[in-house]
């Protein structure tokens, strides 16, 4: 047992830590010297052996590259797909914060007498993710609490994180690709930066409390803000059950899980122009008609997890509209201008044909007015797959193209949630949930939302 001061453990960690990203720097640095050879020279990539000499440098990362990782293979030649079926797998080697930790963050963040503003605190975490933790509690009051608390030197760990997607990139420019990622490195380096503030955090939660202050079926938890700070956010702990625990029950049941979950999902952006950027499964649980007792009938979800939210310009939220609108009526001129729209640049006819493969795969479950699944006969984890392929194979006839920033994190949460409605076998009419979703859509109308539900949860429009 060590019996250095616990500040210097902390510290021993943070070095340990930072030795192992300079180490998987060199080991991508080889990596990258090993593609740029064989391009200079004419050989033929191993894509799956370079992927797994990748895996093998990146094993040892915390949480926020696999994050990544995760969201890289949604889009479409981000990077090779045997790259991103490699980090796929990959899981954060980061324990859990052992007690003695969390006591010394939370006196860092509410003061020494920090247990006296808590009638309990849960020693063990209820649930662990790639930035921090989540404790029970009780208020003074007697209210249950979640306190989710920032793992220590976070701010460095997503740095160097970020440094390494940089080399992925660079590798991955060195293999002739059909898409063009600088646009994707920028936003997603924001993003990630942003979910170390959980201030901002919480006033996206406010925000979200807002947008469903009439919606029974969606819960949203109530920020704590005397209990708050930029590394620890306090919420009111909602109760329920896993949403994949409600994959056997009957269709009626799993279907009212899927529409509120579309409408969870949608609304937002469409009246709002913002998005639950993070459609992980467990950011969802369920609560019951008959309360807290699991195999009942389920009610609605509880929306959990606030550190994702992307918040679009309205004129961006227009051309969504626009290009389902124009996919619908085969109207070339209105498909072409919501691309535009969307922010892409220098499109020719070819490419816009190639990028139509990916839209109409996004869109066909809008684009007809009847009930049925978000995709027949396709698994959850081959959820937009085959069309990938086809958008890769015909872009690296006709590309690059450079992917608008704010189509990343767009794309990412629509197959997401396609993912959630195929596990829940759901089937529905899409077709009428969406276009009572954008009925009487005026993008004027967005931006005065927006304005109004971000200024009064202290967020710029």
């Amino acid at each position: 047992m060590s019996t250095s001061p616990p500040r210097d453990r902390e510290k021993n960690r943070a070095s340990a830590r930072f030795g192992r990203y300079a180490r998987v720097g060199a080991n991508m640095s080889g990596i990258a010297a090993k593609l740029a050879g064989a391009r200079v020279f004419g050989f033929e990539v191993d894509n799956e052996k370079q992927a797994a000499e990748l895996a093998a440098a990146l094993g040892g990362l915390k949480g926020p590259l696999m994050k990544v990782a995760q969201l890289l293979s949604t889009i479409p030649d981000a990077i090779p797909p045997e790259y991103a079926a490699e980090l796929a797998q990959l899981q954060s080697d980061a324990p859990p914060m052992g007690w003695a930790f969390v006591k010394r963050r939370m006196s860092a963040e509410l003061g020494r007498d920090w247990q006296s503003r808590f009638q309990d605190f849960d020693k063990t975490p209820a649930a662990a993710a790639s930035l921090g933790q989540v404790h029970r509690a009780t208020s003074l009051e007697g209210a249950p609490l979640a306190c989710k608390l920032q793992y220590p030197d976070m701010a460095s760990a997503v740095e160097a994180d970020l440094k390494q997607l940089a080399w992925l990139f660079s590798v991955h420019r060195r293999m002739r690709p059909a898409i063009d990622t600088r646009e994707i490195a920028v936003e997603i380096g924001e993003r990630v930066r942003e979910e170390l503030d959980y201030a901002r955090e919480a006033r996206h939660t406010c925000a979200y409390r807002t947008i469903f202050a009439d919606e029974p079926r969606i819960r949203v938890p109530h920020v704590h803000d005397d209990l708050s700070t930029g590394r620890l956010l306090t919420m009111g702990w909602l109760q329920g059950a896993p949403l994949l625990s409600y994959k056997e029950h009957p269709l009626e049941d799993r279907n009212r899980l899927a529409e509120v979950m579309f409408r969870a999902w949608w609304h937002p952006f469409s009246h709002y122009g913002m998005i639950h950027g993070d459609p992980h499964l467990g950011n969802y649980t369920v609560f019951e008609e008959d309360g807290d007792a699991r195999g009942g009938t389920p009610a609605g979800i509880n929306l959990l997890d606030y550190g994702c939210i992307r918040v679009f310009p309205p004129e961006f939220v227009a051309g969504v509209v626009d290009l389902y609108r124009g996919l619908l009526s085969d109207d070339d001129a209105l498909i072409v201008s919501a691309y535009e729209r969307w922010g892409f640049k220098g499109l020719t006819k070819e490419l816009i044909e190639i990028l139509n493969i990916w839209a109409r795969f996004i869109y066909d479950p809008l684009l007809s007015d009847r009930v049925r699944s978000i995709a027949d006969g396709v698994k959850p984890a081959e959820y937009g797959r085959r069309e990938a392929f086809r958008v890769h194979q015909a872009l690296k006839e006709k590309g690059p193209v450079t992917v608008p920033r704010e189509f990343v994190f767009m794309d990412r949460a629509a197959i997401g949630l396609g993912g959630v409605f195929l596990h829940l076998r759901a089937e529905l009419n899409f077709y009428r949930l969406f276009n009572e979703q954008i009925e009487n859509f005026e993008t004027s109308t967005v931006a005065r939302r927006q304005s109004d539900v971000l200024g009064a949860a202290g967020l710029a429009a």
